[in-house]
């Protein structure tokens, strides 16, 4: 069993809009580059940035225009749903790296998402570009009645996505596609992707449902070189769309055609909904963010033992 050393809320500066509670509370996803945390909530248009250290307040960062209604319903339906953040690699429109934002495809609606470049220091190095994520999610319907993108990373050149299972379609998978056809600014049909299926049993009854995964460092002991780690909860939900009582949460490893090498339960009993892996000194420690699935409650920073 795995303990979450509780590390600060994910307290802001300043509300996100007039009326909002200053702190992000629906954490979905979680990317460290430099000495910045960062962090998508999927009940904003915004992205969250936090020092790595101490406690002081983040702020944040617009990804799409327009502005969401208050009423929890109406913003439900209208939100783009951001359920994963990743750090791309250097390319030629962002030679210092870059962050994607992915909705979670679980309605039309949520099919977009954005890339901020990023600065030398690891700081927003210009202005988000949205991307258009049909022509990648539309031709997954016919795999995953009820789609829900909730982590990825980038592998050798891949765009590593998980898609996230419920109690009806209990199945979680991995997806692999070309990282290039997923950024290009086309909307045409992206290549078939590979798809691994990952089993990950259950916890009190309710199917342990993938939420996101990090990268693990070259050569982790007594892994194979293609491991991602990753956090699974189990929700008591019936589609991508409700949430539901959470009787669990867990952390495990896999290779990337859905081998579990490892799954560990948390001891608490946190949704844990974002993982990254931080190295400092040569250690490796896992940084955790939750989804207390209630406005009202500020999100939390969690740190782990990574032990492989």
């Amino acid at each position: 069993m795995i303990s979450l050393t509780p590390l600060r809320t994910l307290d802001l500066a300043s509300p996100p809009s007039p009326g909002r509670p200053a702190h992000v509370s629906a954490a979905s996803g979680l990317a460290t580059v430099g000495e910045f945390l960062y962090v998508v909530a999927d009940d904003e248009l915004n992205l969250g940035v936090f020092p790595k250290s101490g406690a002081a307040p983040g702020h944040l960062i617009r990804l799409f225009d327009g502005a969401l209604p208050d009423e929890r319903a109406a913003r439900k339906a209208s939100k783009p749903d951001l359920e994963t953040l990743l750090l791309l690699p250097p390319a030629s429109r962002h030679p210092h790296g870059a962050l994607l934002a992915l909705g979670s495809g679980s309605t039309a609606r949520r099919f977009r998402g954005a890339v901020l470049p990023l600065a030398e220091d690891g700081q927003p190095g210009g202005p988000p570009l949205p991307i258009d994520l049909a022509g990648l999610y539309a031709p997954l319907a016919g795999t995953f009645p009820a789609l829900n993108i909730e982590g990825g990373i980038v592998s050798g050149g891949m765009l590593v996505l998980l898609h996230r299972g419920n109690k009806t379609h209990p199945a979680n998978a991995i997806i692999r596609g070309d990282l290039a056809q997923v950024l290009a600014p086309t909307r045409a049909a992206q290549p078939s992707p590979i798809i691994s299926w990952l089993d990950l049993g259950a916890l009190d009854g309710i199917p342990l449902a993938v939420t996101d995964a990090a990268v693990l460092p070259d050569g982790t002991p007594g892994l194979p070189a293609d491991c991602l780690v990753f956090t699974a909860v189990a929700e008591d939900t019936a589609d991508p769309y409700r949430d539901g009582p959470v009787a669990g949460a867990a952390i495990g490893m896999a290779t990337l055609d859905g081998v579990v090498h490892r799954l560990d339960r948390v001891e608490q009993r946190v949704k844990l909904e974002g993982v990254a892996v931080d190295l400092r000194g040569g250690v490796a420690t896992l940084l955790l963010v939750d989804d207390p699935d209630d406005p009202d409650v500020a999100a939390k920073l969690y740190s782990a033992a990574l032990v492989p």
